[in-house]
């Protein structure tokens, strides 16, 4: 007795496309968190990036929620355009990147309004719980302009 595996005609070619796309995506996705690091980094005082590297409790939770909020913003992109490559692409790419503004504008508003010194509180060497609002700012606002893809 044999036994036959039918695959449906374009199984293949399909499935190829879902791995690009998820190439196509992931590649997307790690340039616009890059970016959004690089944006806080650039507008924050002291060098973000040297400040988690050594370990900094306060710049490491800051870094790991704009990280979380660009994520968030990027797979609702993704979400939004119902399998089209090209347009979801594209979308990712312009709803990451006024994501990104909106986050970094948004998120000095609101260290000025409540007073925190985002300075001094990266470069603490203990963790504080104004780190904790700064990176509520960061995650709700991801979540804001997540959800207003949609």
């Amino acid at each position: 007795m044999t036994t036959t595996l039918a695959l449906e005609a374009g199984y293949w070619s399909s499935l190829g496309r879902g791995v690009g796309a998820i190439l196509c995506y992931a590649v997307l996705g790690l340039a616009l968190m890059l970016l959004g690091f690089y944006a806080v980094d650039i507008t924050t005082p002291g060098s973000l990036r040297q400040m988690v590297a050594e370990g900094r409790p306060n710049a490491v939770l800051v870094s790991a929620s704009g990280m979380v909020s660009m994520a968030f913003i990027v797979v609702l992109a993704i979400y939004s355009q119902s399998g089209k490559l090209s347009e979801g692409l594209i979308a990712a790419l312009t709803f990451g990147l006024v994501g990104i503004v909106a986050q970094v504008i948004s998120v000095r508003i609101v260290e000025w309004v409540i007073g925190i010194d985002i300075g001094a509180l990266l470069r603490d060497p203990n963790y504080t719980s104004a780190a904790a609002m700064v990176a509520a700012a960061h995650v709700s606002l991801g979540l804001v302009v997540a959800v207003a893809i949609l």
